[in-house]
């Protein structure tokens, strides 16, 4: 967990505004005590969650069954219980 001043915050906020969006958490200081921490927003995946979805995703298109091979159910036995 990375470490700034106030001021650096101030001075920096586009720079620092990066390493939060990149996965960093940093902590704000004022007279050498923590105040803020500045942190990824949780609604976002990380690279590695992001790639895993779509490896993920690209596994279930693989092993699809091709169009119209599927088994075809009647109206009953979708209604069954």
């Amino acid at each position: 967990m990375k470490r700034v001043t106030a001021r650096e915050a101030n001075q920096s906020f586009s720079r620092i505004l990066s390493e939060a969006e990149a996965g960093e958490e940093i902590v704000i200081t004022r007279h050498g005590k923590p105040v803020a921490t500045l942190r990824p927003y949780p609604g976002h995946a990380s690279d590695a969650e992001f790639r895993a979805a779509v490896q993920h995703a690209i596994h279930l298109m693989d092993n699809a069954p091709a169009l119209g091979t599927a088994k075809r159910f009647t109206r009953e036995e979708m209604h069954e219980r």
